[in-house]
């Protein structure tokens, strides 16, 4: 039998955004942070480079907001950027109460004092990447997941995938507040009612639409589509990162080089041992990731290859491996020893600069949904996210979102009597090669009609075969119980369709989205919004 849960907030993903929400909020407060798998599924254990900040005296805010608003190539808004860099300082004192461990550097003075170690990243002006050796993510996911098993009145609720958003709206009631969320207990099959005041959206982006990504493979774009169908506008999808070095290897799945080797004077090369990136760009290896990913892709065109090297080799070997172990293990797993050989590397889909419009406050077009993390558009990134910054503004954007819900929290009640899941039309599919093969035909046309260099034939091919899919995939949603794998095919598809809509709509090439057609700047940068 399904369930009916009630909560004061509902935190749909447990990453880091949705684990630095709940453990802003204070203890008197019932929350629920939902996993569709394992509560470590998700992307943050993954994220290896570190978290941009201003923490240097030789350092500004106004210089990491320069840094920002070039890498984003004129589409950043000009006071979400400001807003995240002057909260990054809090943000990372929060962090570091938390006890996340972050890697310090011995200062050299006579009162052996210790400093925390900053590193630097493309498009970086300064070093400003404070980090936990190459293993970052891990580092603060753990942190923050260890504290909230501290905390009672956080319910950590796993392989519960999320199916829809329950709206004013959509039950008929006069108003537009999101309710709650029918929500699927994979251990029991049934689809249960969670009830909640606050609805927070913290699901991670939509890298898994391409058939190349470093991300894991629950990152399907689950909080856009919800969002779409609960009423939000979407902005800038057209906006996908691909990240230049993701480890090439038959056995590598996922692998991301961290960007930080580039940083620290590994460079990249060809297979005949020469150097490509001064002949594209002045900044050579420190480039923007869209300049580095677009070079890679050119490269491995032009000479029919299939993957390019990175070379730290030229350091010394206690150097590479003090700073990144994480990346020396992995590699020596499958017979490379990066402080003797380059790394072979391939660009891969890696985050989605765009996502759910919302304010300040992550607060998005429906009243009492949030999203924050990837699965939002609140004007940092821009037509490029800019390294480091994404798990800053995990962290600004949920602490703001906390500060917003204590401000409403006495005029806002919690939702009663919402209907139970309907599954009385479904019956069990006996045909489930239909999911897999839909999956596989999306992911391997996105990555070759919308990936890093597009036209406009590919993108009309490609938004014809979605819309087949979508056809399908409604057919099929509407006959058989909910899966796993049909909520995230569905979910999907829609991104998918709304990223080809959104490339559709932008006549020249700016940051992540190029293309052969329209190769050069509009005069003025104008933001992609659809509305549903």
């Amino acid at each position: 039998m399904s369930q009916h849960f009630g909560h004061d907030v509902l935190i749909i993903g447990s990453g880091a955004a949705g684990l630095t929400l709940a453990l802003t909020l204070p203890g008197n407060l019932r929350i629920a942070v939902l996993s569709k798998g394992q509560l470590d599924n998700g992307s943050t254990p993954h994220a290896q480079g570190g978290v941009a900040a201003v923490l240097d005296d030789t350092d500004t805010v106004e210089s990491h907001v320069e840094d920002t608003l070039i890498a984003g190539a004129g589409l950043c808004r000009a006071d979400a950027v400001r807003f995240t860099v002057e909260q990054s300082r809090a943000a990372i004192e929060w962090l570091i109460a938390q006890g996340v461990p972050f890697t310090r550097e011995d200062t050299g003075d006579d009162e052996g004092g210790f400093a925390y170690h900053l590193t630097r990243e493309g498009g970086h002006s300064h070093r400003r990447i404070i980090h936990a050796a190459d293993a970052t993510g891990a580092a603060i996911f753990n942190t923050l997941l260890d504290k909230a098993r501290q905390r009672p009145n956080i319910e950590l609720l796993d392989e519960r995938v999320a199916v829809d958003l329950i709206t004013e709206h959509k039950l008929g009631r006069p108003g537009r507040r999101c309710l709650g969320a029918y929500v699927l207990n994979r251990a029991t099959g049934e689809v249960d009612t969670f009830a909640a005041r606050f609805v927070v959206l913290a699901c991670g982006g939509a890298a898994k639409v391409y058939l190349y990504t470093s991300n894991p493979d629950g990152n399907t774009g689950d909080g856009i589509a919800m969002a779409w169908r609960a009423g939000c506008r979407v902005g800038n999808l057209e906006f996908n990162q691909f990240h230049p070095t993701c480890l090439y290897h038959p056995q590598a799945k996922n692998f991301l080089i961290t960007e930080a080797l580039r940083g620290e004077g590994a460079l990249l090369k060809l297979p005949s041992g020469e150097r490509f990136m001064p002949r594209f760009d002045a900044r050579a290896e420190l480039a923007p990731r869209d300049v580095v990913a677009r070079a890679i892709d050119h490269e491995m065109k032009r000479l029919g290859i299939d993957c390019v090297y990175l070379d730290i080799s030229h350091k010394p070997a206690a150097f590479i491996k003090e700073h990144f172990p994480t990346v020396y293990e992995r590699c020596l797993d499958f017979g490379i020893d990066i402080t003797r050989q380059p790394i072979p590397v391939v660009p891969a889909a890696h985050y989605t600069c765009g996502g759910v419009l919302v304010d300040q406050h992550g607060l998005t077009d429906v009243p009492d949904l949030y999203a924050i993390g990837e699965s939002s558009f609140t004007g940092l990134h821009g037509a490029n996210r800019m390294a480091s910054n994404s798990l800053l503004e995990c962290f600004v954007y949920a602490r703001s979102a906390a500060q917003d819900m204590l401000a409403k929290l006495d005029d806002t009640e919690l939702p009663q009597a919402l209907p139970s899941w309907d599954a009385s039309q479904v019956t069990d599919s006996d045909e489930d090669v239909i999911i897999a093969h839909n999956w596989d035909e999306l992911r391997r046309f996105m990555w070759d009609y919308v990936g890093i260099v597009r036209t406009t034939k590919r993108l009309l091919r490609a938004q014809h075969r979605v819309r087949l899919l979508l056809a399908e995939i409604d057919e099929f949603y509407s006959n058989y119980k909910v899966t796993r794998d049909l909520i995230e095919l569905r979910n999907l598809a829609l991104v998918a369709d709304l990223m080809i809509r959104s490339a559709l709509e932008r006549k020249e090439s700016r940051g992540l989205h190029y293309t052969l057609d329209y190769p050069n700047l509009l005069p003025e940068a104008v933001d992609t919004i659809l509305t549903p």
